[in-house]
């Protein structure tokens, strides 16, 4: 699993009009080809009446699967260039399909690929971009006493805390990047005195919008 990634905020939907011809963006996130595959279609089918419906998307921790579909338009003029915008801002587990509408005026080749482009990374403005990072929940058990401190010290660390369970004694469950686990329980184990007893959980990833 990869540490840290950026992906697509949401499913999102924009507009742009160029030389009379509308560009709708429609973008979404996509785990595997045929999510993907899946979006495209649903958007294909709401878009029945596009003169084209044009997609690309990038699956994959380290984009093994990268597709581009110019739906008729001239090759290399649509899909690539949707890719490239995906490629260029690193978004990963992303899927673009761009509906058409003709305006009646003729772009050609280098205004397409501009018009395709410029409609896709307003789509991703529009929709936003999130950081999601690889985190480990750390639980920490300590007793009562040990509340007031481990709080005041959390509060100002960069560790965000998940909950705190209040039974017998007091477990924090906290978010630590996979990576920094070891400095994690050393900063603890010396905060406590040794005193809490610390337990690995499982991951999971937190996502901020970047």
């Amino acid at each position: 699993m990869l540490l840290s990634y950026k992906t697509i905020k949401g499913n999102g939907e924009h507009e742009i009009i160029i030389e009379k011809s509308r560009f709708i963006c429609y973008i979404d996130r996509a785990t595997t080809e045929e999510e993907a595959q899946a979006f495209i279609s649903r958007i294909k089918k709401a878009n029945a009446n596009a003169n084209h419906n044009c997609s690309a998307y990038l699956i994959g921790e380290h984009d093994q699967i990268q597709k581009a579909n110019d739906d008729g338009e001239p090759s290399g003029t649509a899909g690539v260039p949707i890719l490239e915008v995906l490629k260029k801002k690193g978004l990963k587990g992303t899927v673009v399909v761009i509906s058409r509408y003709f305006g009646g005026i003729k772009l050609g080749a280098g205004g397409l690929i501009r018009a395709y482009g410029k409609a896709t990374s307003e789509g991703i403005i529009h929709t936003g971009i999130v950081e999601r990072k690889l985190m480990r929940i750390m639980s920490v058990v300590v007793d009562y006493t040990w509340v007031g401190k481990i709080e005041n010290e959390l509060r100002s660390s960069e560790y965000q805390v998940k909950s705190v369970n209040y039974t017998e004694n007091v477990e924090f469950e906290i978010y630590v990047e996979e990576n920094r686990t070891e400095s994690f329980c050393a900063w603890m184990i010396e905060l406590t005195n040794g005193q809490g007893e610390i337990i690995q959980g499982t991951s999971e990833y937190l996502e901020k919008e970047i």
